[in-house]
């Protein structure tokens, strides 16, 4: 039956990976701060390869919701990976709360894992793919089980269960998000895998038939947003302020 999302991963490190453009990270942040309100939890940020999108962009926002937010600090804030290894071996293996590892997209992100893959192999963990349909290479059935094959291979390590994002940004609407729970189903039914959860905008919650999805739901609000994004954001802020402290006639 569908309803909010009640898929609290039984294991205490949660892998969350994906092809490029898939909205992992999205995923990974708002999953983070979902459990927050129930358990004690921890993100590590294991994307090297896109500059953009990290889930340290969104740690601010994270730490306002009591989540440990592990990447390297100050100067070293965009570094390469290897930096804050011997802190994530000691996360794994310290023990409480839940751990999410937001990994960079597709193959070439996965490889990373391979580096503590022997952390993991010796504790249960759950590996979620991440599936935009609405993205190149996994706009079929196919395509997806691809990238999936790729991710395993690289990061030495098996997927357990897919989570269904298919969204279009601002043009996201029901039939959209339905038709790729539909393509993750099937998904999930060639590779004997669990559909563990969907997302949906929160924007859609008043609308959105739950009953239709029949899946738990994990309501997600954009967090991750491109920088030219946020500096049109932050320059309309300031030609607000400006034109209250009549300061611009700027429109």
């Amino acid at each position: 039956m569908g309803k909010d999302l009640d898929y609290i991963p039984e294991q205490r490190v949660v892998l969350i990976v994906g092809n490029y453009g898939s909205g992992k990270t999205e995923v990974a942040v708002n999953l983070a701060i979902r459990l927050s309100e129930q358990r004690s939890v921890s993100i590590a940020d294991l994307d090297i390869v896109n500059p953009y999108f990290r889930c340290r962009e969104a740690r601010g926002e994270m730490e306002s919701f009591g989540v440990k937010v592990i990447n390297p600090e100050g100067e070293y804030q965009a570094a390469d990976l290897p930096i804050i290894l011997p802190e994530l071996r000691g996360a794994v293996q310290k023990g409480d709360g839940t751990l999410i590892f937001d990994v960079g997209g597709d193959d070439v992100g996965a490889r990373v894992l391979g580096s503590l893959a022997d952390v993991f192999t010796a504790r249960a963990y759950t590996m979620l793919q991440v599936l935009n349909t609405k993205r190149p290479f996994t706009d079929t059935v196919e395509g997806c089980l691809k990238i999936g094959r790729e991710i395993e291979a690289a990061s030495r390590l098996r997927i357990t269960g897919l989570v269904s994002n298919t969204h279009l940004l601002e043009e996201t609407d029901t039939p959209t998000i339905l038709e790729g729970l539909r393509l993750a189903r099937e998904v999930g039914k060639t590779a004997e895998l669990p559909v563990s959860f969907m997302t949906a905008n929160e924007d859609l919650r008043g609308g959105f038939d739950t009953e239709e999805a029949g899946c738990p739901i994990l309501w997600i609000k954009r967090r991750m947003l491109p920088p030219w994004k946020l500096r049109s954001m932050t320059d309309r802020a300031e030609r607000v302020l400006g034109r209250d402290r009549g300061l611009t006639t700027d429109d």
